[in-house]
């Protein structure tokens, strides 16, 4: 089968390639350094030739607020036009648990727009949502530190590594549309707070985590539903987070 993964090259794309090409798809790493930008339309038409499944896991270059917009705008539209005039049976896309609860944030307004745009259109659909992946734990740390503090709410989060959700994706893109939303976690929760705080000794990083239930996370205010899953039956991957860093991923 034929499955053209829309920011094939990331971390998460990459991923998804290798483990598609592994079980015999042809699996089509698309991304503009390989000549494919779905923002422009460049090379999606050409890309999309022959495929089933598209999976796109791309993400914006910038996260301000009408940059981040415009991207998934016009990205989505501009992908899910091309799928249309190809005739592929299965649109995928990657997501965050928690999107509609976050939209304070421009970030999430820009993403539930990208879900708007795909559930409005005819190609079947799947929308897969994420908890927050190990690997961005420093990325949140790096947002919310003031000097030498990390100022961070104690709201619960279910943290999974960036491997799981791949393997999640290649079910998902493998399975027939859902024409919904399915919902990805790890298996373990904890505060954000202490999530940080844990990963933050790992590395012997002497920045202090402080608890401030006050604290944004990407403009958001938080509780312990903003990021946890809230359907009925998430797909549990099996990583869990001490694991992950006592390795040498962390």
């Amino acid at each position: 089968m034929k499955i053209v993964v829309i920011g094939g090259t990331g971390l998460i794309g990459s991923k998804l390639v290798s483990n598609l090409r592994q079980l015999g798809h042809e699996a089509v790493a698309a991304s503009p350094s390989a000549g494919v930008n779905a923002v422009t339309g460049e090379g999606l038409a050409a890309a999309l030739n022959g495929a089933q499944v598209v999976v796109d896991v791309a993400n914006s270059p910038s996260f301000e607020d009408n940059a981040v917009l415009a991207f998934f705008e016009k990205s989505t539209q501009n992908l899910l036009a091309a799928e249309a005039e190809a005739g592929v049976k299965h649109h995928v896309a990657l997501s965050v648990v928690g999107t509609e609860r976050l939209l304070e944030s421009g970030y999430f307004r820009a993403k539930m727009a990208q879900e708007e745009l795909i559930k409005s259109s005819a190609v079947p659909y799947t929308i897969v949502r994420a908890t927050q992946f190990f690997e961005f734990i420093n990325s949140i740390a790096y947002v919310s530190t003031e000097g030498q503090s990390v100022r961070l709410p104690s709201a619960s989060v279910q943290p999974i590594v960036s491997g799981d959700v791949a393997e999640a994706l290649v079910e998902f893109a493998l399975a027939a549309p859902a024409n919904g939303t399915v919902e990805v976690a790890g298996p373990d929760r904890m505060g954000l707070d202490e999530l940080v705080r844990r990963f933050l000794h790992v590395q012997q990083d002497n920045r202090e985590v402080i608890t401030d239930d006050n604290a944004r996370y990407f403009g958001a205010q938080l509780n312990d539903q903003s990021l946890v899953p809230a359907g009925d039956n998430p797909h549990i991957t099996s990583t869990r987070f001490e694991d992950w860093l006592s390795s040498s991923k962390a």
